[in-house]
């Protein structure tokens, strides 16, 4: 027979209504959306508790006892396996696609019930309705209205329509005649009779059908899950994509016990108002005896109270019981002292800001020397950072070791000195001092007295160079010397001043380090982290941070230079624009899982991303989710498949996907889709696509070896989703040039191909998969990239961000992030593995232990300025 080509009609018609009912489809995702969206606020927003109370009231009114304590123990368990919003969000499109389904169905039953034309014009459209397979209705879906909650929720009202028009329908045909007569033989108006008779005797068929509405929507939004629409369904889509036990069997459970309660609150309602029912429950209850008080049901009134006494409740502690943000001090205080001397000046004020951020109360106190380290002692100081051992600080640390605790050394080798300009060309060691005190004016210009250098000038290395009575040593402070020796150095004239490496002055101005032969001023020193006794043990965390700090040269200098560039009192913004300049770094000094992050310029925007089921673009794809949240973002991910992810990412219901493989790969997508999108960068270099086999299979190197070993494979590779670019250039590309179109290429998904790599890894069995560089598989097994001398794959790929075309626009910052973003293979291998480590469903956990291993990392991904 010929072809009939009913498909393409479909197609003509589908592509018809796209082009001229757009407004019409606009519409109604509007107001379905909004309809959703806000019976989702209301569902999500209560602290689950108090939801579960409300659900156990209504649950009391409708059934008793009982159901009142099984439904609060089910949706206790629901909360306890962590899928609570996936549950609600599935209720909010349950709920949404019922009431639109009522509206309509109802009094399309009525009609078809009153007039036989009707009934018999419908009556094949519900069969066609009813009998279509489900996930069919997401193909127009997508076409209308995108990806996402809309498509789900459309194909869920089509899907559950027809029950609630045949019983609404058959429910008033079983009507008795006689009492339809009756009514109409005493005058009674049609549609007094319609509302007064039929609908309350039809009742209870009416509510078996939508009953039946409420059970076949949570079916289809399950099933929706696969076009990105947020709930159960999603994560039964992943467990189903990833082939996850855990995650399936929890999102399973999730959604029995939400059909249970439905079920039985929806059955139990029409006890409640239909007077048929009322009936039935009275004689029930009669017969109950001793048990009735299990089966008593408060008065509608007293239910409806205790509703809204909970949800004023639930909204109450929504708006005022918000804990604080949690943080490692609690507001706990630290005391903070320093000499003022420009390293310690600035990193005590780098500790006071890393110590503020992580929700403690320092205070920085300047004192000399002598003083904080007897006020530490004390107790009366909790730290300082620059104790100059063990040669500068000698005397005071030998007197109070006892009263103080060595937090390390955060910077090495220092060192002392008497310093000049170097236009004094011929001063170059403290022995050329010596019979030149007339040049100096006397005088060695020296810092704080209580200092360890100035003691150990004064005691000993004066002495050692015959200077006792030639050179008085002026004590001042440290600004005073640096303001003498600037003086001076504009004038060319000459000076002899106290100075010590690292020093900000030995940039600015070009000085003389005069050597020490006789080594007076000690070898050289660290600079320590000093704590009072017992500090330790009082804030083990805080210790542990110090005890882990460390500062180069560099980094040392560059935060001294900005500190004095921000000025006195001013010292904190200066520590706060050097560390603008280095992002990341107190997130390396003091890690913490409880970090307060700083919003970034576009906080609240909601981008959505979306991602295929391979492990880069899950990994990625919850990394970037998670630095957007902690940026104030709030991102959409969702899980789809290659095809739908481009149409969706082309058509702006995705905004951005981290996993484009070009320029060879997905090139077939790109060529489609390219004029609607943008390319955002590459964040990885080099990839490959490759046929690997064990290396215990041997004589297998290359894809010539891959056909003359057929036999050995029983004629199979197993491949992953058809809709891969890889899939596709292995049939029409690498398949033909190496002669291998007899094998046969499963198409189970990632997963499974994962899953029966292990299994025939484990038994020594020869397999071939497609596989892809990089993967974590590689670090797993001992697998052989068969070699491709014809380079079928073509070049190697890179890894790319592509948006919509209006993502820049929409998301300038997080498009700025983005550009700049890459990952080395380590990073990439690493955050793979933690995902992997952490199980399906947990993978923001995976992500967490990784940013917390790479401390930095969110601010040199997503930098705020």
């Amino acid at each position: 027979m010929p072809r009939i080509n009913v498909g393409s009609w479909a197609d003509t018609c589908v592509e018809w209504l796209r082009h001229h009912l757009t407004w019409l489809f606009d519409f109604v995702s509007h107001v379905l959306t909004d309809m959703y969206n806000g019976i989702e606020a209301v569902l999500t927003a209560p602290h689950p508790l108090l939801l579960m109370g409300i659900f156990a009231v209504l649950a009391w009114w409708l059934r008793g006892l009982p159901a009142a304590v099984l439904t609060f123990a089910g949706f206790a368990l629901i909360d306890s396996i962590q899928q609570w919003e996936a549950t609600m969000q599935s209720l909010a499109l349950v709920l949404v696609a019922c009431i639109i389904t009522v509206v309509v169905a109802v009094p399309l039953g009525i009609w078809a019930a009153r007039n036989r034309a009707v009934g018999g014009a419908l009556r094949p459209v519900l069969d066609l309705m009813q009998t279509m397979p489900a996930m069919v209705y997401l193909i127009p879906g997508i076409l209308f209205f995108g990806i996402g909650v809309m498509p789900g929720m459309v194909a869920t009202i089509i899907f559950s329509m027809p029950p609630a028009v045949r019983m609404t329908e058959l429910g008033i045909r079983q009507v008795d005649g006689e009492l339809v007569e009756a009514a109409e033989a005493f005058g009674t108006h049609p549609r007094r009779t319609l509302f007064r008779v039929q609908l309350p005797l039809a009742l209870p068929t009416i509510m078996a059908g939508i009953n039946q509405v409420i059970m076949l929507a949570l079916s289809m939004v399950v099933i929706a899950g696969m076009v990105g629409a947020e709930g159960l369904g999603s994560s039964v889509y992943n467990a189903v994509s990833s082939v996850n036990v855990a995650l399936g069997f929890e999102a399973g459970l999730a959604v029995v016990i939400l059909a249970m309660y439905l079920d039985r609150m929806t059955g139990a309602l029409n006890e409640r108002v239909s007077p048929l029912g009322r009936r039935a429950l009275a004689k029930a209850q009669a017969a109950l005896g001793g048990l009735k008080f299990l089966y008593w049901k408060p008065a509608t009134s007293v239910a409806m109270a205790g509703v809204v006494v909970l949800a004023l409740v639930a909204g109450g502690l929504n708006v005022f019981g918000k804990d604080g943000a949690k943080t490692d001090g609690g507001g706990r205080p630290i005391t903070l002292g320093y000499v003022n001397w420009d390293e310690g000046k600035a990193t005590t004020y780098l500790w006071k800001e890393i110590l503020e951020q992580r929700g403690f109360k320092p205070k920085a106190q300047a004192l000399e020397a002598g003083a904080l380290f007897t006020g530490q002692a004390r107790g009366d100081v909790d730290v300082q950072t620059n104790a100059w051992l063990p040669t500068t600080h000698a005397e005071y640390y030998k007197k109070y070791k006892d009263k103080l605790e060595d937090l390390g050394a955060w910077y090495d080798k220092t060192s002392l000195e008497i310093a000049v300009p170097s236009y004094m060309k011929d001063i170059k060691t403290l022995d050329d001092l010596k019979g030149r005190a007339g040049e100096f004016g006397g005088k060695i210009t020296g810092i704080e007295p209580g200092a360890g250098e100035m003691k150990i000038l004064k005691g000993k290395v004066l002495g050692d160079y015959g200077l006792d009575g030639e050179y008085k040593v002026a004590e001042s402070s440290t600004a005073s010397m640096l303001t003498e020796l600037d003086r001076a150095y504009a004038a060319k004239k000459p000076i002899a001043v106290t100075l010590w490496s690292p020093h900000w002055a030995y940039d600015k101005y070009d000085l003389t380090k005069l050597e020490d032969p006789k080594g007076s001023f000690g070898s050289g020193d660290s600079l320590h982290l000093l704590g009072r006794k017992g500090f330790a043990k009082d804030e083990p965390q805080v210790a542990k941070w110090m005890k882990n700090f460390h500062l180069d040269e560099k980094q040392l200098t560059s935060l001294e230079n900005a500190v004095k560039s921000a000025g006195e009192g001013h010292e904190q913004d200066g520590v706060r624009t050097w560390l603008k300049k280095n992002p990341g770094l107190v997130d390396t000094f003091a890690p913490s899982a409880n970090v307060s992050y700083a919003k970034g310029k576009d906080a609240g925007a909601a981008p959505n991303i979306g991602y295929p089921a391979w492990d880069e673009g899950i990994a990625t794809t919850y990394l970037w989710k998670n630095v957007l949240e902690k940026r104030g973002y709030k991102p959409t991910v969702r899980n789809l498949d290659v095809g739908p992810m481009w149409t969706g990412l082309s058509s702006g219901q995705i905004d951005v996907e981290f996993d484009g493989w070009l320029p060879v790969a997905q090139k077939q997508y790109w060529d489609q889709y390219k004029d609607d999108l943008v390319d955002v960068g590459a964040w990885y270099d080099k990839t490959s696509l490759e046929i690997a086999v064990p290396s215990y299979v041997k004589g297998v190197k290359t894809l010539d070896d891959l056909r003359e070993h057929r036999d050995e494979f029983k004629g199979k590779i197993i491949g992953i989703e058809p809709g891969t670019g890889e899939m596709k250039r292995l049939k029409s590309t690498v398949a033909p040039a190496y002669g291998l179109e007899d094998f046969q290429v499963t198409e189970a998904g990632t997963s499974s191909m994962l899953a029966e790599l292990d299994r025939a890894y484990a038994k020594k069995e020869p397999i071939a998969v497609v596989l892809w560089s990089p993967h974590w598989a590689y670090s797993k097994y001992d697998l052989t990239k068969l070699a491709d001398p014809q380079h079928t794959w073509g070049d190697n790929n890179q890894i790319k961000t592509l948006g919509h075309k209006s993502f820049p626009e929409k998301f300038p910052e997080f498009n700025g992030w983005l550009k700049n973003w890459k990952m080395t293979p380590d990073e990439l291998g690493s955050l793979e593995k933690d995902i992997q480590d952490a199980g399906k469903g947990h993978e923001n956990d995976g992500v967490e232990k990784w940013i917390a291993d790479h401390p930095g990392i969110v601010d040199k991904m997503a930098p705020v300025k």
